[in-house]
C-alpha cells in the first residue's frame, strides 16, 4: 500500500482526505505469507493460491489471534521492524463504520467494489477452490458495517467470456485456439501474480447463479471487443450430467468437474466495436448476442465495454439515480 501512496504522490495525487484505512482492518504479516507458501506446497490438490497471506490471516482473525490496525496503533510494544510502516500509515487509518453512515445520512453515492467473483466466494463459490473470504455482494455489508436495506442497486462485472485464475472446476474452458484467442487478445494474466488466466465461452448458467445469489440489478458487460475476431459464438445456457440436465448449480465439485456444457450458437460480428458508442451503433451480430444475455438472466445491461480506455464504453443506463 505504501508502494501505491508513494506511485500516486509522485504522479502530483494527494491522498488526504481521500484515503481511509478502516481501523478495524486485519492485517497480513511476512508470516502470513510465508505460511500461506508453506500450506500449498504441501496440499495434495493445489488451490492456486496467490501467497499473499490472506488466508493464514483470514484463519487467525476467525481464531481470534488476528491483529488489527487499531491494536496496533494501542500497542506500545510493536514489533520495532513495523513501526516505521505504522507511522506512515497512521494518518490513514479511520472509523470508517461513521465515515460511511454520515455519507449515507448526508444522500452521499456510495460504491462499494468487490474484489474477487463469485465462484471464488467462500460459501458460495466452487470450494475448496475458493479465496477465504465472502466475495458475493452481501459481504459489503458484512465488511462494511452498511445495512443490506441501505443498499439500493447491486452491478453485476460480467466478462463476454468466461475466465478463471487457478485451478478449480472449469466447465467452458477452451484449451484450443479459441482459447488463445482469448487470452492473446483480452490480455488475460493475472493482477496479483502474472498468471495466464483459463478462458472459456460465455457460462450463462454460471452468470445467472450469480445473478441470484447477489441480487443483481444491473449488468456491465465487458470486453465484448475481444470476441470480434470470431466466426461464430457459443453461449452455454446449461449442464448435462450423466446424460441428464442440471435445473440448479452442482454444489459438489466432483459433479461440476464431469458435467458437459449445453452450448447455443450465434454469428460473430467479425469487425471493429471499439468506437461505437450507442447500442445503435453495434453491429446486429453483437446486439443479438446481449439481448440473449438480458433475456436469460432477465436483468438489464446498463453498460458496455468495448475497449480497453475510460471512455470505449456504451451507457445504455444510468448507474446512479442522481
Amino acid at each position: 500500500m505504501l508502494g501505491e501512496i508513494e506511485d500516486l504522490a509522485k504522479k502530483g495525487y494527494n491522498l488526504d482526505g481521500k484515503l481511509f484505512i478502516s481501523e478495524k482492518a486485519h492485517i497480513i504479516t511476512p508470516e502470513h505469507m510465508e505460511r500461506d507458501k508453506k500450506q500449498e506446497e504441501f496440499r495434495t490438490k493445489k488451490v492456486g493460491t496467490t501467497g499473499k497471506g490472506i488466508g493464514p490471516a483470514y484463519t487467525d482473525k476467525i481464531s481470534r489471534h488476528g491483529i488489527r490496525f487499531i491494536d496496533f496503533l494501542e500497542n506500545e510494544n510493536v514489533v520495532e521492524s513495523y513501526k516505521d510502516i505504522l507511522n506512515q500509515l497512521k494518518p490513514y487509518v479511520a472509523n470508517t463504520f461513521d465515515l460511511l453512515h454520515d455519507a449515507v445520512d448526508n444522500k452521499e453515492n456510495i460504491l462499494f467494489e468487490g474484489a474477487q467473483g463469485t465462484f471464488l466466494d467462500v460459501d458460495h463459490g466452487t470450494y475448496p477452490y475458493v479465496t477465504s473470504s465472502n466475495t458475493v455482494s452481501a459481504g459489503a455489508c458484512t465488511g462494511t458495517g452498511i445495512a443490506p436495506n441501505m443498499i439500493n442497486k447491486v452491478v453485476g462485472v460480467l466478462k463476454a467470456y468466461t475466465t478463471r485464475v487457478g485451478f478449480g472446476p472449469f466447465p467452458c474452458e477452451q484449451t484450443n485456439e479459441v482459447g488463445n484467442i482469448l487470452v492473446q487478445v483480452g490480455k488475460e494474466f493475472g493482477t496479483t501474480t502474472g498468471r495466464k488466466r483459463r478462458c472459456g465461452w460465455l457460462d450463462l448458467f454460471m452468470a445467472e447463479y450469480s445473478r441470484r445469489v447477489n441480487g443483481v440489478t444491473d449488468w456491465v458487460i465487458t470486453k465484448l471487443d475481444v470476441l470480434s475476431d470470431f466466426d461464430e459464438l457459443l453461449v452455454c445456457t446449461g449442464y448435462k450430467y450423466q446424460g441428464k440436465f442440471l435445473t440448479s448449480f452442482p454444489s459438489s465439485i466432483n459433479v461440476l468437474e464431469g458435467v458437459e456444457p449445453v452450448y447455443k450458437a450465434f454469428k460473430g460480428w467479425k469487425c471493429d466495436i471499439t468506437q461505437c458508442r450507442t447500442m445503435e451503433d453495434l453491429p446486429k451480430e453483437a446486439r443479438t448476442y446481449l439481448k440473449f444475455i438480458e433475456d436469460f438472466t432477465g436483468t438489464p445491461i446498463s453498460i458496455v465495454s468495448v475497449g480497453p480506455e475510460r471512455n470505449q464504453n456504451i451507457v445504455v443506463n444510468q448507474i446512479w439515480d442522481k
